[in-house]
């Protein structure tokens, strides 16, 4: 059974999870799983391999349904905030790039499909920043597994205001420049207010950031 977490914070209340239950077809990832996760935190969802970690994110996300239990967003549902859906920001596992898209192409089409279309000068910005933008005119077939992550972390740059980021194993292809840019994104976000919440099997301890643990039991034996 998943333990019961909750992180304290003075700050005002983010989502809050009351005894969630997910499954996976017939099987019980976890059940009975209640947090609550507030402006300003950085957290690292842990957990086995098939404890539900990217199934919670989903959730959480809005793109799935638990199978039991409430997700809240200041005593709203998730379904009713709009103030949720304007901070959330969701990345998968998968980059979501078109292939035959350039790498700016591709990145301008991440924004407008998300809600965030901006100028070419911040999409170039955002390139620079991740170390992409001298690849911006290639197609994104032709780049290396760790380029095509930095091009879909792009997106985080331009983020300004404070959001709810959600992601599924950000870090995944990165060297240690790449994983340091990320690092830097976290730490502006719960700075000016926003909150992390993360997937990694690559340790991560962002130097100068209080760094939250939520851990998933699962229920497997």
């Amino acid at each position: 059974m998943a333990e019961d977490l909750t992180f304290p914070n003075e700050q005002g209340t983010g989502i809050r999870a009351q005894d969630l239950t997910v499954r996976r077809g017939t099987e019980v990832l976890f059940k009975a799983l209640s947090f609550e996760l507030r402006a300003g935190q950085l957290v690292w969802l842990r957990g086995s391999n098939g404890s539900g970690k990217t199934s919670l994110l989903r959730v959480i996300a809005g793109l799935s349904r638990p199978d039991g239990g409430a997700l809240s967003w200041n005593a709203q549902t998730l379904a009713q905030s709009e103030a949720y859906r304007s901070q959330l920001v969701y990345m998968g596992h998968a980059n979501a790039l078109k292939d035959d898209l350039t790498a700016l192409e591709a990145l301008r089409f991440l924004t407008t499909v998300h809600g965030r279309a901006c100028a070419q000068d911040r999409l170039e910005a955002a390139l620079r920043r991740m170390g992409v933008f001298h690849r911006r005119k290639l197609p994104v077939r032709m780049l290396s597994q760790g380029q095509r992550r930095r091009v879909a972390l792009a997106r985080l740059a331009l983020e300004e205001q404070a959001g709810f980021w959600v992601l599924d194993e950000p870090f995944d292809a990165l060297d240690d420049a790449g994983m340091g840019v990320v690092q830097e994104l976290f730490r502006e976000n719960v700075q000016r207010g926003g909150t992390v919440l993360f997937t990694s099997h690559i340790p991560v301890r962002p130097e100068g950031l209080p760094l939250l643990e939520l851990t998933l039991q699962g229920t497997r034996k």
